[in-house]
């Protein structure tokens, strides 16, 4: 599920040098802020088909959250 993050992260962010680990935040993201942020999630839904709920986004933490509501989103598409 990380290399499927990393190059929908590198797509957004113009960076192909990111590295993502379940461990990654946004502090750990140059470029990463609320715009870029609001712009990685369509991404997301748009690749994998899925839809994230407000509630859903509003308390990840970090890129292995993230993995984690996408795989199970992805369970219920």
């Amino acid at each position: 599920m990380l290399e499927e993050l990393e190059e929908v992260f590198r797509s957004v962010f113009d960076d192909d040098d990111i590295k993502l680990s379940r461990e990654t935040t946004a502090n750990d993201v140059v470029g990463w802020d609320s715009l870029t942020h609001v712009s990685l999630l369509v991404a997301l839904e748009s690749k994998f088909g899925i839809r994230f709920k407000s509630s859903e986004v509003a308390t990840l933490r970090n890129v292995g959250e993230l993995a984690d509501l996408v795989e199970r989103r992805r369970g219920k598409a």
